[in-house]
């Protein structure tokens, strides 16, 4: 993806967690930083990296959730706010990073229609949820993985996982360490840390001295290498269960050509790639809803391409 496809994911990032900041004193004091204090600047960088959004703002709001029974899910440093709709075999709805679980409402009714028990949760410091380990506003791609599985331990094994942007990486994390599930759903799926901690440098003016500080605080800070959160090489790792990637061409977020990789590098995956739905408006169309139904049914594909 070109450098102006994944302008509005940082721009939106700097406009949540810097907003008192001009983007042009942003970029000077990084610009500085790099050049007299690199660990100075890691230590700020990792800070905005980990800051969760104050929701997104693309100026469509999210899919209305329908009403369903709430629940408390205890998790370390508080706990999430969840719901569910039907019964059946659940299928757990999985949100990205600074969303909610109102922004996979469109696939609700329709799954319940199909015979499954609906599950979707806010992750630790999203939504309705309390803060997570990493306290206010802030959160790792970990805590949102180790709340599906502690959401999952109540609810029972999945027949399917529907996830969102970076909760299809936080999904396969936790498939990896040990959640059953019979299908998943990845849409726009954040594939790869590290192309984006370049973009991320980039776009707020610090160089390699910085980022590689960073990305070394990262490691740390999580406590396994940034590899470890590789889409593609995930599949070397667990027995994947069947996976149907859904990703729109012009995703100015999330990579295409990572959801096409990803496709191809697990067994049996298909790809739908789709086209002007964008980041977001592709969890609310309908043929994209139907498609994903039917996958998580089991039924022939009428529409997928690869």
């Amino acid at each position: 993806m070109a450098t102006t496809e994944k302008k509005s994911t940082i721009v939106r990032i700097r406009s949540a967690v810097v907003p008192r900041l001009t983007a042009t004193a942003v970029w000077a004091a990084f610009w500085l930083l790099e050049r007299v204090a690199p660990a100075l600047g890691a230590r700020w960088a990792e800070h905005l990296w980990f800051t969760i959004p104050r929701g997104h703002r693309d100026g469509r709001p999210a899919q209305p959730r329908p009403q369903g029974d709430g629940f408390l899910v205890p998790v370390p440093g508080g706990s999430v706010v969840g719901w569910s709709w039907g019964d059946g075999a659940p299928v757990y709805l999985v949100h990205g990073w600074g969303g909610s679980a109102g922004q996979l409402g469109a696939f609700v009714e329709p799954l319940v229609a199909a015979g499954y028990r609906v599950v979707a949760f806010d992750a630790p410091s999203h939504g309705a949820s309390a803060p997570g380990a990493s306290g206010p506003r802030s959160g790792t791609l970990l805590e949102l993985a180790a709340a599906l599985r502690a959401v999952a331990a109540v609810h029972g094994p999945a027949h399917a996982v529907v996830a969102h942007s970076l909760g299809c990486a936080a999904t396969a994390v936790a498939l990896r360490d040990g959640l059953v599930a019979s299908r998943a759903v990845l849409v726009a799926p954040f594939v790869d840390v590290v192309p984006y901690t370049h973009e991320f440098a980039r776009r707020f003016g610090f160089g390699e001295r910085v980022r590689a500080r960073m990305v070394g605080r990262f490691e740390r800070r999580l406590g396994v290498p940034m590899s470890h959160f590789e889409l593609t090489g995930m599949a070397r790792q667990m027995q994947p269960p069947p996976v149907l990637v859904v990703h729109d061409r012009h995703d100015r977020e999330t990579r295409w050509s990572g959801g096409r990789d990803l496709s191809r590098a697990w067994p049996g995956a298909r790809l739908l790639t789709t086209s002007g739905l964008g980041h977001r408006r592709i969890l609310s169309d309908p043929k994209v809803v139907a498609e994903v139904v039917r996958f998580v049914r089991g039924d022939p594909a009428e529409h997928l391409a690869s």
